[in-house]
């Protein structure tokens, strides 16, 4: 028997879910305002004629590919992966690396802004005994995952550097994911590292890794901590968009009892 776990932020108006910059909108017409519209479409409908005198209720939503839970495609972090190949757009990624075995690493305990190594994630794999393989879809939880909605969600929790996101891609792994809001540390953070050492090689070092290995990522994943550490599939097909850096979708994770 399978049991199917939503690992989807729902996309919401009105919370802190991304810079004020950036946030959705959306506006809700009920069935009373579908209802006039049906009378406009048909004449001599009178609403009254319709079934409740109600019509179809429709959202209009303004928002950008990088809303709510969505898959980065490696266009988004640079015009070239893979050593000087063009990115592929989110309609050019492989579906093949959006249907597979997910593995969990749990990163709760990093602090706020924290930058996750290498050896943080051969740690981790190491606790949990298991051994990567191409293909799978590594989820990083983080302290994040909990303040979705709330106002120090874009602070919350560590990221991935280049080289934990590179020893990740140099296994086979084509696409992660992470309840934060970036993959990279929350760029708060990462500001106050610039400001010290001028260094801009740190600034998206996890994203821009994918101008040697190609990646994908999930981004504002929720519920990461209802998943075990392995055994379960990751479907997380992003919706078509052509030419574009990401893609909407609804993330989830399959377990077989």
């Amino acid at each position: 028997m399978r049991r199917l776990i939503d690992i989807s932020a729902g996309l919401k108006a009105g919370i802190a879910s991304d810079p004020p910059s950036m946030l959705p909108q959306i506006s809700y017409s009920a069935h009373q305002e579908g209802a006039a519209e049906f009378v406009r479409m048909f004449p001599g409908l009178r609403a009254e004629q319709l079934p409740g005198a109600a019509g179809a209720a429709v959202e209009s939503v303004t928002i950008s590919t990088h809303n709510g839970t969505h898959l980065d495609a490696p266009w988004h972090f640079h015009p070239t992966m893979n050593n000087g190949e063009r990115a592929i757009t989110i309609d050019e990624v492989p579906l093949e690396w959006c249907l597979s075995d997910g593995v969990k690493l749990d990163f709760r305990d990093k602090p706020d802004g924290y930058v996750c190594t290498a050896d943080d994630v051969k740690r981790e794999l190491d606790r949990i005994a298991y051994t990567l393989k191409p293909l799978d879809i590594v989820l990083i939880n983080t302290a994040a995952g909990t303040a979705y909605g709330h106002d120090d969600f874009l602070n919350k929790g560590c990221g991935m550097g280049r080289e934990a996101t590179l020893f990740l891609t140099r296994q086979g792994v084509r696409v992660t994911g992470t309840d934060g809001w970036s993959w990279d540390a929350p760029f708060g953070a990462t500001a106050k590292r610039f400001a010290e050492t001028g260094d801009a090689s740190i600034i998206w070092e996890g994203h821009k890794a994918s101008m040697e290995v190609g990646y994908c990522h999930l981004e504002k994943l929720s519920n990461l901590e209802a998943l075990p550490s392995h055994g379960f599939t990751v479907s997380c097909f992003p919706v078509k968009i052509h030419k574009a850096s990401a893609g909407w979708t609804r993330a989830v994770a399959i377990l077989n009892a």
